[in-house]
């Protein structure tokens, strides 16, 4: 089974987050870089269903500038058996980022794409659906738990939902994208980022796969979310309904 798994390079989760002074966008300098921790989950559970089945194959892709090889070779270094970066400069938007993977997906021939639900720093949540409506594949999303049997031509996907937890089938291949309790990622270890280095990291651009990464969404301006007010303690019932009303939070 060939797994093809998203990685997007991101703020560092523990990063403190700047922005510049005209909001045009996030000061980079000094900041560290990390893998999505979404795609990091779906990386993991591809490299434990092909580890599981004793056979198979795990590829990474990643779309950026060549700083993304980055977190492509720390994918590496996690298990995965070959890298693919497609580079491109400048800014892009979810349409675009589905249209470069639907044409990734047609060059490898995966018989599962496993990827993060969502990326952290714009939280957009719509690469996964895109993409399997443009293959005009199966899909199941939020996945906390994946079953999936060597010899079937489907999975058994748990996902979480609002209203509790809904169990799914797929017909392969489909795009299926993780959930932060899907599993736990494994730490990247030395003798592992030493085989890392000798494992291929193939370079494309999107003019090679036929593929115009023309961002149809702009970003205007950034801006911090307003601070709260600091909370107060009431005495009474009726003393906080008054307060309710005087904020007209009720009738």
């Amino acid at each position: 089974m060939k797994f093809l798994v998203p990685l997007k390079r991101v703020f560092d989760p523990d990063t403190r987050i700047r922005l510049k002074a005209d909001g045009s966008g996030v000061e980079t300098d000094g900041v560290k870089y990390a893998i999505n921790p979404f795609d990091a989950i779906a990386l993991e559970e591809a490299l434990r269903a092909r580890d599981l089945h004793g056979s198979g194959e795990v590829v990474v892709v990643s779309i950026g500038s060549t700083d993304s090889q980055e977190q492509l070779r720390a994918g590496l270094a996690m298990g995965a058996d070959r890298a693919l970066l497609v580079r491109h400069e400048a800014e892009i938007d979810s349409l675009a980022v589905a249209k470069i993977l639907a044409a990734v997906y047609k060059k490898e021939q995966p018989n599962l794409v496993l990827m993060g639900k969502q990326a952290i720093d714009d939280d957009s949540n719509q690469v996964g659906q895109m993409l399997a409506g443009l293959l005009g594949i199966g899909q199941a999303t939020f996945i906390s738990k994946l079953t999936l049997p060597a010899d079937a031509n489907e999975a058994t996907c748990c996902r979480e939902t609002d209203a509790g937890l809904e169990i799914v089938n797929v017909t392969l291949p489909a795009v299926i994208t993780a959930d932060l309790r899907l599993n736990e990622p494994r730490y990247v270890t030395a003798l592992g980022i030493m085989k890392a280095k000798k494992k291929p990291l193939e370079e494309l651009t999107p003019a090679d796969l036929g593929v115009d990464a023309t961002s149809r969404v702009r970003t205007l301006k950034l801006g911090l979310a307003p601070k709260r007010s600091a909370g107060i303690r009431v005495q009474s019932v009726d003393e906080l309904l008054q307060k309710l009303r005087a904020e007209t939070l009720i009738p």
